[in-house]
């Protein structure tokens, strides 16, 4: 099969930065699926693993990143309950695998789901990593729960990947009153589009709340830069 991966970190200029090459197609075995990749996202997990992983040494094997994925279960291992061959999944992916910038990947069947049926394979590859970070940190970190309904969060980036999942998780789910953060009339349109039920300006953000009636809010999440704000 085809893949795309690297042997040494070198900045993305470089022509050597990405190789294409061929590998042999991985077998399911276990809990595996075999998924045939239809599209995928890129997350900053990606530039990270790419630019450390390789600093000082060359890889004997290209290392292949990109763990946000959608595509089709080709083949399920002999343990396999969940899914079987022809369904439609999406999935982050796990670290210590290889990624999904190949035609196929192996991923474990207990973290992957069905795509939604009324989102495009691109759009549905854009989800995984960015909505299981925004349920851990409203419900793992803040530990947000049902007696919290109705209190307030304020939302800094609100506009941004995880930004845009944490307003529609807040306000459908944890049934929160949420003030998200923009400034260009577009993006503050796109989070009104997501369910904020205000919208405030990050360079104004103090009195910008105070006037959407708050004093102080219950929660607050910051996905831009916690030193521009505390």
């Amino acid at each position: 099969m085809k893949a795309i991966g690297f042997k040494k970190s070198l900045p993305v200029i470089e022509e050597e930065s990405f190789i294409t090459f061929q590998t042999e197609k991985p077998k399911a075995k276990g809990r595996d699926l075999l998924v045939r990749i239809t599209a995928i996202s890129v997350n900053p997990v990606d530039y990270k693993v790419r630019q450390n992983s390789a600093k000082d040494k060359v890889l004997e094997q290209p290392k292949v990143i990109g763990w946000d994925a959608v595509g089709e279960v080709e083949e399920t291992g002999p343990e396999v309950s969940l899914f079987q061959k022809g369904d439609v999944v999406y999935y982050a992916g796990d670290l210590n695998r290889s990624g999904s910038n190949a035609e196929y990947q192996l991923v474990d069947e207990r973290i992957v789901g069905r795509k939604p049926e009324h989102l495009t394979p691109a759009q549905a590859a854009a989800m995984p990593l960015t909505l299981l970070t925004a349920w851990e940190i409203l419900f793992d970190r803040i530990r947000i729960n049902e007696r919290d309904k109705g209190k307030s969060l304020l939302i800094i980036g609100g506009a941004g990947g995880v930004g845009s999942i944490a307003i529609q998780i807040a306000k459908k789910v944890a049934g929160l009153t949420v003030l998200a953060t923009a400034s260009r009339p577009e993006s503050v349109e796109w989070c009104r589009r997501q369910g904020a039920d205000f919208v405030v300006d990050h360079q104004n953000l103090v009195q910008e709340v105070q006037q959407a009636g708050f004093n102080q809010v219950d929660f607050i999440v910051d996905f831009v830069d916690v030193n521009q704000y505390w």
